[in-house]
């Protein structure tokens, strides 16, 4: 009964949000926190599932101007909780096919977040050039699950590299965001379903642009994350359970 309950409150206050977020988009369109604004109050569903979200950031991170923030990707809770740690003048990208959910998906594209069409890899490349230019034109930062897919409890996946050549075009450095392990934790006619830990960590300068350079890169932020993936798991009591994989992705 519980489980019901929730699923109807999230959709009906969803769907309110999202309607909200489309009307004060259309009245100030080129505000550059908007996306911030609206994943706040995405985010305050976390509580309606019973999980307790802390947000760790260093100071002076909203000082760094346009970086890239690169984030681990589990399930589809990540939507009401990893939303609350959005930052200001921030936005994501997301596969293309968010834009038929509806009120959801029109939320998602009013407020700037960028539509990629992930199945085409000629136009994803052509994003990345986008990305950074938009990046530097309109002094925004983009967040970025470099795993290209959930997880869905098989660890950390490899990392591929199309946000670390986005940071170097856009001249931007990588931020990692870990979020602790949220696998086999939210059961929904549980009241309490515990604690997750969201941490930033310093920002990484992309100084080289090769192919080689920018693997390199990718396999070193995947290594330092999930090290602190690992850590804040152990912390919020859900241990990480590492799955056997290449660290090296296309």
């Amino acid at each position: 009964m519980l489980a019901v309950v929730r699923i109807f409150l999230v959709s009906i206050l969803l769907t309110l949000i999202s309607l909200t977020s489309i009307v004060m988009c259309m009245l100030v369109p080129n505000h550059r926190s908007k996306a911030h604004y609206t994943a706040i109050f995405v985010g305050k569903l976390a509580k309606i599932f019973g999980i307790d979200v802390e947000i760790r950031k260093p100071k002076g991170l909203d000082d760094l101007g346009p970086v890239v923030y690169v984030a681990n990707h589990q399930n589809s809770y990540d939507i009401f909780t990893v939303s609350a740690s959005l930052p200001k003048r921030t936005v994501s990208v997301g596969k293309k096919s968010l834009k038929w959910i509806p009120f959801f998906g029109q939320m998602y594209w009013f407020t700037g977040n960028i539509l990629l069409d992930r199945g085409n890899r000629s136009k994803a490349h052509g994003t990345i050039t986008a990305t950074a230019e938009k990046m530097k034109e309109r002094q925004t930062s983009v967040w970025l699950f470099p795993e290209g897919t959930r997880s869905y409890g098989r660890g950390l996946l490899p990392f591929k590299t199309g946000a670390f050549h986005t940071a170097k075009q856009a001249g931007s450095p990588i931020v990692p965001v870990c979020v602790s392990n949220t696998h086999d934790m939210v059961d929904l006619n549980r009241w309490d379903n515990g604690k997750m830990i969201i941490e930033f960590l310093s920002p990484i300068q992309v100084e080289d642009d090769s192919r080689e350079a920018i693997r390199k890169l990718a396999n070193h932020t995947h290594e330092i994350m999930l090290a602190k993936i690992k850590e804040i798991s152990v912390e919020a009591g859900n241990e990480l359970v590492e799955v056997d994989s290449k660290k090296v992705g296309k």
